[in-house]
């Protein structure tokens, strides 16, 4: 069942490189295509000011002089917290400054002549990304605030022995479409290539020298370094 999925994904890639024009070929000899777009605005990750909260995230909310107010809360599933005095309150898709102006409103609407209220993000549960492949330690890590592809490799402690830096995939959802594109580590570090932000929900693949794995063939029909594909 995988590996007909497998190979359904290279024979789509496989067509659109077919059908790609340029090479893409700088005269240095590095390659480049068009630059791998941000995701879905729900899924991406930005600095921590900027940062909008999500399901799942832990929030830290103090009130000054209001010890029963302060408290460490969880978005729930439906991106709301809970508070004493003013109930539920609605915080997914909001930043941190946004929720704190919401709850001083409505506390001195109702409780507080004039409350001081911080926020701040204890835990960023529902910014991920996945590292998987010829790393040290595969998982699944949190984004806090701008990481970077070699940032984001770097906290699965590496690549390994077996890693094949020249084929590092990206897969992302744009647009509600899975997309695509590989880029070569050995080129970022020398500063050929920039190196591409990673964002919520990515998913970052290190290719293996040698020996086979099931994405390897999507992975070698991206027809550009650095160019983003659909795939189905």
């Amino acid at each position: 069942m995988i590996r007909a999925l497998v190979f359904a994904l290279a024979t789509s890639l496989l067509l659109v490189a077919c059908s790609s024009g340029g090479s893409g070929k700088m005269a240095d000899g590095a390659i480049y295509g068009t630059a791998m777009p941000p995701p879905d605005p729900t899924r991406a990750v930005v600095g921590a000011e900027e940062y909008r909260v999500g399901p799942m995230d832990i929030l830290d909310i103090s009130v000054y002089q209001a010890p029963d107010l302060t408290r460490v809360v969880q978005v729930d599933a439906s991106g709301q917290i809970g508070m004493p005095l003013i109930g539920s309150v609605p915080v997914a898709g909001r930043t941190v400054t946004e929720i704190r102006t919401q709850i001083v409103d409505l506390l001195k609407n109702r409780y507080l002549k004039s409350p001081e209220v911080t926020v701040a993000v204890k835990e960023f549960a529902s910014q991920k990304v996945t590292v998987d492949g010829a790393v040290g330690q595969p998982g699944v890590y949190p984004l806090v605030g701008k990481t970077t592809l070699v940032q984001s490799i770097a906290m699965a402690r590496g690549v390994n022995r077996e890693a094949n830096q020249k084929k590092i995939a990206i897969f992302r959802v744009v647009n509600s479409q899975r997309m695509v594109a590989v880029f070569d580590l050995d080129q970022i570090r020398t500063g050929k290539m920039d190196d591409p932000q990673i964002y919520a929900n990515d998913v970052v693949f290190v290719d293996r020298s040698g020996g086979k794995t099931l994405w390897r063939d999507v992975i070698s029909a991206v027809p550009l370094i650095g160019m983003f594909v659909p795939i189905l």
